[in-house]
């Protein structure tokens, strides 16, 4: 699986760590992601809009801050957010220990 980190991810703070859990061609071009993200503390991966696609997060650890098209929810585990296309959103880590989520993003 590969793991890719990004800095200041859309805007965000800090780092944001995304494990591919399917890579291009396990995928066969019906998802363009499948991943495990982890955001510390202190970190946020900032608000974006999705245009021909959606994007569903699944809340594994830890609890965030979801921004649902500018309206800010609070998340934690067992939680599940959806993005439409033509939607935007964004997330920061809330709490004292790493939020961890799956992230999908199918094209329309």
């Amino acid at each position: 699986m590969k793991t890719v980190v990004k800095e200041n991810a859309n805007g965000g703070k800090g780092q944001v760590v995304i494990k591919h859990i399917l890579d291009e061609k396990e995928l066969n071009g019906k998802c363009r992601m499948f991943a495990e993200v982890t955001i510390a503390p202190g970190c946020s991966l900032g608000y974006h809009e999705h245009h021909g696609e959606s994007e569903t997060y699944y809340i594994i650890r830890g609890e965030g801050e979801y921004s649902d098209n500018g309206v800010i929810r609070r998340v934690t585990v067992g939680d599940r957010t959806f993005t439409p296309d033509g939607c935007g959103h964004g997330i920061a880590n809330a709490g004292n220990e790493d939020l961890v989520f799956m992230a999908l993003i199918i094209p329309d």
